[in-house]
Parts: C-alpha cells; structure tokens; sequence
C-alpha cells in the first residue's frame, strides 16, 4: 500500500504501512497532499498536529524556512530524499535526527525535500 491506507486491524486505530518509502520521490502523486504552509504540503498520517502524538510526511516544493519551535514531546525526523537542515546541521536523505524534549530550534527544508515526522506532542511554534 504506498498511500499508508489502513490495514484490517480489531484495535481501535488502524494499522498504517508505508511501502518502498525510501523511493517515495517515484511515486510520491500517489500521496494525497494538502495544503501545510506556503511551499510546503503535508500528508498526515495520524494525528492533527494540535494535540497528541502526530506522524506525517512534509514535502518541500520550495526551499522553505522552518520557523523556530519548541518540541515539547520527542521528535524523529527521517529524510526520505533531498535535504533538511536545523541548528544541529544537515540532515542528508537516509538520516534519522531525534531530538529531545525541550529541544528549541528552527531550520530549513530545501526544495525537493521529503521527511517522514513523528512527534509525540505537538510542536510549539514561538
């Protein structure tokens, strides 16, 4: 399932697969993306963002800023293509940055760019 369409599951969330993710700039128009910011969209996965853990795919059309945020829950960012970048450096495609709670950064997605983003509490924006 490339879109991460549920799978039959008796728990109360569905279970989410993603298939051949690190090729995801193949087939990335089989995503359905809305709108996130300007430049940005956003494949959510779980999650709204607002409360509670949240998981989502951001692709970056333009060379975007990220404005800077504290993360009040862990943050896993994976870089499935292109190139993200925030106060620790670059993180290439293949690389997987966890940052902590109570991290406050701000960064850079470049054009191109795609990243899985898991949070386990919603971001915080100042």
């Amino acid at each position: 399932m490339t879109e991460g369409k549920p799978i039959e599951n008796p728990a109360a969330e569905p279970v989410i697969e993603l298939n051949k993710l690190f090729e995801i700039v193949r087939h990335q128009d089989d995503y359905t993306w809305e709108y996130f910011r300007d430049g940005v969209d956003i494949h959510r996965l779980y999650g709204d963002g607002i409360e509670g853990p949240a998981a989502a795919l951001l692709r970056y059309r333009v060379t975007s800023p990220i404005p800077t945020h504290i993360h009040e829950g862990y943050e896993h960012i994976l870089v499935l293509c292109g190139t993200q970048e925030d106060t620790d450096g670059l993180i290439e495609s293949g690389t997987m940055r966890i940052h902590p709670p109570g991290t406050l950064h701000r960064g850079t997605g470049y054009a191109g760019c795609i990243v899985l983003a898991i949070y386990e509490k919603p971001v915080r924006f100042i």
